[in-house]
C-alpha cells in the first residue's frame, strides 16, 4: 500500500545538531525551509485524492505540454488534453494538474483530472461510492486478466483492460495506470477495477475538443485506421473522419485499396461535419484540380479522341480520356453495320479505342462519344455508287421471313424484298431460293440515304416475254394483237404472253356505227362486207370500231426500253 509517512520517505540533508542549538532562531528557519522543500519534492499520497497541483508552462513540444510542477523533475500533458492542441497553452501558463505517474521520457505523467491515489480501505471505500479515479501498477498477467496495486491487490479483467490481446496486456505489466474501482468487498479484501470505461471516457472528452476544433473546409492530417468495401476510416486525432472512396480519386475507384492503405498518413480535406451525430465526411480528391473544369478548353465537339474502356453497361461503354474524364459510347453509336443489342459484342475491358466527341456538357459532367463514327460512315458516296437501276453484285449476309439482305460494301446493306426475288413462283421464305453467303446479282430499284435502306431486285434482272419481243422487235414492225381493255380514245392491247401496248385513237376517228347501230341481218353483213373489199365503204375514211377480244393489226410506234413500254399505232 502507498503510503507518505516520513519515515518511509528520503529524509533531507539538515544542518549538524550543534547549529541548530546555538542557532536557534536561524536554525528553526533553516528546517522549516528544508522540510517545505521536502514536501514539494515528494507529494504527500495520503488521503483519499491527491490534492491538484497547480503547473506553470515551462515549453511546448510536437505532442507535449512541459510543465514545472515543484519538483525536481517536470511534468508532461498531453497537447491533446488541451483546447485547440494546445495553441493556448503559452509558457507561463498556469493550470491545475495530477501526477499519473512517468512517463518514457522521464518526466511526470500528468492529468488534467482529480486522480486518488488510495493507502487504505477507509480511501478505498471513499474512491468506489464517488467513482472517483485511483492509480494503480500492473504487477502482473493473471489467469482471465491482470492484477493491479491500487493500495491493495485488485483484480482487472482482460476484458475491462482496454487492450485487444495478450501482447497488449503483457505490455503493460509494471506501468501505472488510471482506472476506476467497479466492486469492493472490505471483508474478502476482494477489489475489481475497470480501465477501459476511464480509457473510453477520455476519448469521448477528447473527441468533444477535437469536434468543437474542427470546421468544415480544414485541411487535417490523418492515419488510416481501417478499410471497407465503401471507404476508409481516417483517425484525427482521437477522432475518426470517412473517406468514402467516391471522395477518393476523380477517376473511377473499385475498391479502396487501389488508392489507400492501413496505417498511411493522409492529408485530407474536412468535407461535412456533424457535431450532433460526431460523423466527419473526408475528401481526398478535393484537394486536387476539379478534372471536369478545363474540360471545355481541352476537347471540342467532332474532337478524335483515344481512350480507355472503364465500365460496360446495358446501354453502352464508358471511355476514360484522362483521369476523372469519362465519356459514353452508346451502343447505338457502336456500328453503321450492325444493331448492337450488348456493348460486350463490340467492346471489352481495357480496349484502347478511337472515338469522336458527338457532345460535350460540362456542367453535368456528361461527354458523348461515337465510335462509327471514328470508323468513317460508309453511306457517305451511297447515292453515287448504287444509283437507282444500276445493277449490284454481292454475298447474302442473313434471311428474313420477309426478304433477304445483301452485302453491297462495308458497312451497306441492301434488302431484296421476298416478292422481288423470283417472277416465275410464290415463295413462302427466302430460304426457298437463296442461303446465306450466296453471290447474286440484283438491280436497285429505290435508296433512302437518311433512313439507310436500299431496296434491290432480282427478279429484274431475269429475262421475260416482254424481254425476248423487244429484243426481237423494232419501231415500224407490224403485229396482230387482242384488244384487252378498251378506254376513251386508247386501248390496251395484248402482243404476247407478258406482253402489253398501248394504241391510242384520234378522237372522231372511230367509226360509231359498229356500237350504236342497230345489229345488221346477214344480207346487210355481207354487202358490207362487199363494199369494204370494194373500197366503196365508210371505213375507208375511218378505222372500224375496237371491240374488247377482237384481233386487230398495229404498227409498232415507239419502242422504250427503260420503261419496257410499247405504244402501237391500229391498222385500217
Amino acid at each position: 500500500m502507498k503510503t507518505t509517512a516520513m519515515a518511509n520517505q528520503e529524509t533531507p540533508d539538515l544542518p549538524p545538531s550543534n547549529e541548530i542549538t546555538s542557532q536557534p532562531e536561524e536554525s528553526s528557519e533553516v528546517f522549516e525551509a528544508l522540510l517545505s522543500q521536502f514536501e514539494k519534492e515528494h507529494p504527500k499520497q495520503a488521503g483519499s485524492e491527491s490534492a491538484q497541483r497547480e503547473g506553470v508552462v515551462v515549453s511546448l513540444t510536437d505532442d507535449l505540454v512541459i510543465l514545472d510542477i515543484g519538483l525536481k523533475v517536470e511534468g508532461a500533458l498531453p497537447r491533446t488534453a488541451l483546447k485547440n492542441n494546445a495553441e493556448d497553452a503559452v509558457p507561463g501558463a498556469r493550470m491545475l494538474v495530477s501526477l499519473k505517474g512517468r512517463t518514457e521520457e522521464g518526466y511526470y505523467a500528468l492529468s488534467l483530472s482529480k486522480v486518488v491515489q488510495p493507502v487504505d480501505w477507509a480511501a478505498l471505500e471513499k474512491a468506489f461510492a464517488e467513482q472517483a479515479l485511483v492509480v494503480g501498477t500492473v504487477t502482473g498477467v493473471v489467469k482471465g486478466g491482470l492484477s493491479v496495486d491500487v493500495g491493495v491487490r485488485a483484480f482487472m479483467p482482460a476484458s475491462r483492460s482496454g487492450t485487444r490481446d495478450a501482447a497488449e496486456q503483457e505490455r503493460l505489466v509494471g506501468q501505472e495506470i488510471t482506472c476506476k474501482i467497479v466492486k469492493l468487498d472490505a471483508a474478502d479484501e476482494d477489489v475489481v477495477v475497470d480501465r477501459r470505461s476511464v480509457l473510453e471516457e477520455q476519448a469521448r472528452e477528447q473527441g468533444q475538443k477535437r469536434y468543437a476544433e474542427i470546421r468544415p473546409g480544414d485541411v487535417l492530417i490523418g492515419q488510416v485506421r481501417s478499410l471497407t468495401p465503401y471507404g476508409a476510416f481516417v483517425d484525427l486525432g482521437g477522432i475518426d473522419g470517412l473517406l468514402h472512396i467516391s471522395d477518393m480519386s476523380w477517376s473511377r475507384v473499385g475498391s479502396p485499396e487501389e488508392i489507400v492503405s492501413a496505417g498511411q498518413q493522409l492529408q485530407v480535406k474536412v468535407l461535412k461535419l456533424d457535431t450532433e451525430n460526431q460523423r466527419i465526411s473526408l475528401g481526398l480528391k478535393q484537394l486536387q484540380p476539379e478534372p471536369w473544369d478545363s474540360v471545355a478548353d481541352k476537347y471540342q465537339v467532332a474532337q478524335r479522341i483515344t481512350g480507355t474502356v472503364k465500365r460496360l453497361t446495358d446501354f453502352g461503354a464508358f471511355v476514360e480520356l484522362e483521369p476523372g474524364i469519362e465519356g459514353l459510347i452508346h451502343v447505338s453509336e457502336m456500328s453503321w453495320i450492325q444493331k448492337v443489342r450488348k456493348p460486350s459484342d463490340v467492346l471489352k475491358l481495357e480496349d484502347s479505342v478511337d472515338a469522336i466527341i458527338l457532345s460535350i456538357d460540362p456542367g453535368e459532367h456528361r461527354l458523348s462519344l461515337g465510335l462509327k463514327q471514328a470508323l468513317g460512315d460508309p453511306w457517305a458516296d451511297v447515292p453515287q455508287r448504287f444509283p437507282a437501276g444500276s445493277v449490284v453484285e454481292g454475298p447474302i449476309t442473313r434471311l428474313a421471313k420477309f426478304g433477304a439482305f445483301l452485302k453491297l460494301a462495308e458497312g451497306v446493306e441492301g434488302l431484296i424484298h421476298i416478292s422481288e426475288i423470283t417472277s416465275d413462283r410464290r415463295l413462302n421464305h427466302p430460304q426457298e431460293e437463296l442461303h446465306v453467303g450466296q453471290i447474286v446479282k440484283t438491280q436497285v430499284q429505290a435508296l433512302d440515304p437518311e433512313k439507310r435502306q436500299i431496296k434491290l431486285s432480282m427478279k429484274q434482272l431475269i429475262p421475260t416475254d416482254l424481254d425476248a419481243f423487244l429484243a426481237e422487235h423494232k419501231v415500224g414492225d407490224v403485229v396482230s394483237g387482242r384488244i384487252v381493255e378498251q378506254g376513251a380514245g386508247s386501248a390496251k392491247v395484248e402482243l404476247g404472253e407478258g406482253v402489253l401496248a398501248t394504241c391510242t385513237i384520234a378522237a372522231g376517228a372511230i367509226h360509231e356505227a359498229v356500237q350504236n347501230e342497230p345489229a345488221l341481218d346477214l344480207s346487210a353483213l355481207t354487202s358490207m362486207l362487199n363494199a369494204r373489199w370494194k373500197g366503196e365503204s365508210k371505213a375507208a375514211q375511218t378505222v372500224e370500231a375496237l371491240l374488247v377480244g377482237q384481233v386487230r393489226s398495229f404498227r409498232i410506234a415507239e419502242i422504250h426500253h427503260d420503261s419496257k413500254a410499247i405504244a402501237l399505232d391500229l391498222l385500217k
